[in-house]
């Protein structure tokens, strides 16, 4: 009986680097930045307006709540979704992941100020590379935003 295999895939790493940094920044927005709620338009408009069908109706009140509360879900819910795949990580992974891409000051961090200032002891960037590729790796697939390479690759 042949034994069962199973074959990650193998992933374009500069895609998919691309791709998760994108998700992460993403994150730091939703989770960091404050939610404008839109409002609903009171005042009346000087410009002429003309109709169309008159049998439809607007609700612009209902519009921009639905909105509003859609949005909030939403936000919460991809953070969340982050939180959960960064926590699964093993632990240096997950501690590269949060002090360098999750950090409110994420945008101003450099990979060398994490790997020479963040550890201890400082670890050297082929280390970081790796374990940060290793990270990215498992982050792609939890994510499902991973980018395999071409067959003619």
């Amino acid at each position: 009986m042949k034994p069962l295999s199973f074959d990650l895939p193998e992933l374009d790493q500069k895609k998919t680097k691309e791709a998760v940094e994108a998700a992460l920044e993403k994150y730091r927005l939703f989770k960091y930045l404050t939610f404008e709620e839109r409002e609903a338009s009171i005042t009346a408009s000087p410009e002429e307006r003309f109709h169309g069908p008159t049998n439809q109706t607007s609700d612009q009140t209902a519009q921009v709540a639905i909105y509003n509360a859609d949005q909030q879900e939403y936000r919460r819910q991809y953070c969340e979704r982050i939180e959960r795949a960064v926590k699964r990580l093993p632990p240096l992974e997950r501690f590269l992941i949060e002090r360098r891409y999750m950090a409110e000051d994420a945008e101003h961090k450099t990979d060398l100020k994490v790997y020479s200032f963040e550890f201890q002891p400082p670890i050297s960037y082929g280390t970081y590379a790796k374990h940060r590729w290793k990270a990215f790796y498992k982050l792609a697939l939890s994510l499902n935003i991973a980018v395999q390479k071409k067959l003619n690759e």
